[in-house]
């Protein structure tokens, strides 16, 4: 049995079956966390200065990135209830980020469409975002940032690979 520490993570320095001791996965979890609240409290600092919230952005992320979506849809991808992601889309439509368009194939169907003020504020932010990153990865070589972006690629198939299952 694996013993849990809520300080520090998994204690013990037990071997699990893939040969990464617990003490590894603690410190990875620990530090992958940090990261995580690195960048979000960075983010937060970024849409400080934007008319839109944070689970706006992240709505409008994804709309850029998968095409106009139901609201449904964006509930699923947002992990937000159907109620809460329709207030969302009202707020984002009352300050022109997106327009509500009815499908031409299936006009029961009403998808959110980005509009030019939405993308707009999605460059720009996802510009300072990577300025953010370019300073934080100054003293990193070109190698090791490539080998950095291939390991967190690589961590982030099994992740969706053990979602999935």
């Amino acid at each position: 049995m694996i013993k849990y520490d809520y300080m520090n993570g998994i204690s013990g320095g037990k071997v699990l079956e893939n040969n990464i001791s617990t003490d590894q996965i603690a410190k990875l979890e620990k530090t992958l966390r940090h990261i995580s609240g690195a960048i979000k409290q960075n983010g937060r600092k970024i849409l400080n200065n934007y008319p839109i919230t944070n689970p706006q952005f992240i709505a409008l992320q994804w709309l850029k990135e998968e095409g106009d979506l139901t609201i449904g849809e964006l509930s699923a991808k947002n992990g937000l209830a159907f109620s809460t992601t329709t207030d969302l889309v009202d707020r984002m439509e009352k300050n022109d980020l997106v327009e509500r368009v009815r499908d031409l194939n299936d006009r029961r169907v009403v998808r959110i469409h980005v509009l030019e003020k939405g993308h707009r504020i999605i460059e720009d932010v996802i510009l300072k975002r990577q300025e953010y990153l370019n300073e934080v990865l100054e003293n990193f070589t070109k190698e090791q940032t490539g080998t950095l972006i291939e390991l967190l690629n690589l961590l982030h198939l099994q992740m969706k690979s053990v979602n999935e299952k």
